[in-house]
Parts: C-alpha cells; sequence; structure tokens
C-alpha cells in the first residue's frame, strides 16, 4: 500500500522504508532527485562464511560502535562490491570493510542499511534539513550544517549522518574534525563522504 503524505519511499532498492517527508523540504514537490554517476560495479567473491570465522570481524564492528547484535543464528556472507568489502547477513549488506582514509588499517563499519537495522548508538554527527538534499547527491558533509555530534569523534574517523529531527541516516564518511570542531565551526568540510542513500551500495539488489 503506498504510504499518504506526510511520507514518500524512496525510489528503487529502497524496500519498504518510508522515511518523513519533511526530510526533504525544500525540493521541488517533495521528491528526492539525485545525481548518481554509473558505474560497473558487479558483486565478487560472494561466499558464505561461519559465524566463528570471522568473530574477530565482528567485534571490530560492534565495540567500538556500541552495537549488541547477536549474528550467531544468521545466514552470514563476504562478498566485494566496488571498494567495499561487504558482511551480507540474511541477504542484506548490513556492514561493510574499508581502508582507512590514510590507506592502511581496515575499519569494519555499517553500511546504512546496518544503521538502519541496528541504530548505532556511537560515531554518529546530526545534520539539519539544509544540509539533506546535499548529502543525498553524494557531496561532502560541510561544518555548517551540523549541530551535534558523539562526543567519541576524533579526526579520521569513520562516522554516520543522521538527519536532526528524525535520527534517520543519511551518509557515512571520514570526520576530518573532531566532535567539538566540527559543531563549533561556521565553514570547512567536516566529514568525506563515501556512502549515502542513493548511491551504488544501497542500490544494491541480492
Amino acid at each position: 500500500m503506498t504510504p499518504q503524505a506526510p511520507f514518500i519511499v524512496l525510489p528503487k532498492g529502497a524496500g519498504s522504508q518510508v522515511w518523513p517527508v519533511n526530510l526533504f523540504r525544500g525540493l521541488k514537490d517533495g521528491r528526492l532527485t539525485r545525481t548518481i554517476v554509473a558505474k560497473d560495479w558487479k558483486l565478487k567473491q560472494r561466499k558464505p562464511v561461519r559465524h566463528k570465522k570471522i568473530r574477530g570481524l565482528i567485534e571490530r564492528l560492534t565495540e567500538p560502535m556500541g552495537l549488541e547484535v547477536d549474528l550467531s543464528a544468521t545466514f552470514l556472507e563476504q562478498a566485494e562490491y566496488g571498494p567495499w568489502s561487504l558482511l551480507i547477513v540474511d541477504k542484506s549488506p548490513l556492514a561493510m570493510e574499508v581502508l582507512s582514509d590514510e590507506g592502511g588499517e581496515r575499519i569494519a563499519f555499517p553500511t546504512l542499511r546496518g544503521c538502519l537495522a541496528w541504530k548505532p548508538e556511537m560515531k554518529w554527527c546530526e545534520v539539519d534539513h539544509g544540509a539533506i538534499p546535499f548529502l543525498l547527491n553524494g557531496a561532502d558533509c560541510m561544518a555548517a550544517g551540523i549541530h551535534s555530534a558523539c562526543e567519541s569523534i576524533e579526526e579520521g574517523d569513520l562516522i554516520w549522518i543522521r538527519d536532526q529531527e528524525h535520527g534517520k541516516p543519511l551518509a557515512i564518511g571520514w570526520a576530518m574534525m573532531s566532535a567539538d570542531d566540527m559543531v563549533a565551526a561556521t565553514s570547512g568540510k567536516a566529514v568525506k563522504s563515501i556512502h549515502y542513500v542513493g548511491d551504488e551500495l544501497w542500490e544494491l539488489e541480492l
């Protein structure tokens, strides 16, 4: 059944996820528009894995985010997709591994779908309505749009960005400032985006 106003459903790939229309205030006719550069990415090396074989990955994923997630009874797979090494949980890409912004350490982090499913309590910053259309087109997050942030964020951390009013995840990226600095700053780039609602990973269908 199609949701009635004031709700909209994101286009292809968003499943039944319903988002409040006022997240997109200021967009023409309340419609979400975005520019996606098509990439010829395919899911590669997809294989089932046992929980105990990736226990270390799960710990690196959950502990820094304050997550309490039991994956022992789920069907787990790993695969490569573009720049991401994915952890697929019951046929949904809920986590990823990426190289740190300096190209060294591999960081485990929820995807945006993982943030929706698990609702992490750490490593977030919140933005106002004015920032949302830019983030959903893949832009980096400017400090001027950030109103609050998890106190644990340090420069170089991988973090997720949510909207201030509803707490919906919008994008994931590398923090270019500490939490205090990104909240206090009125100019400059605060988060370098690597994954956002509407990109290839969000649209991935398994």
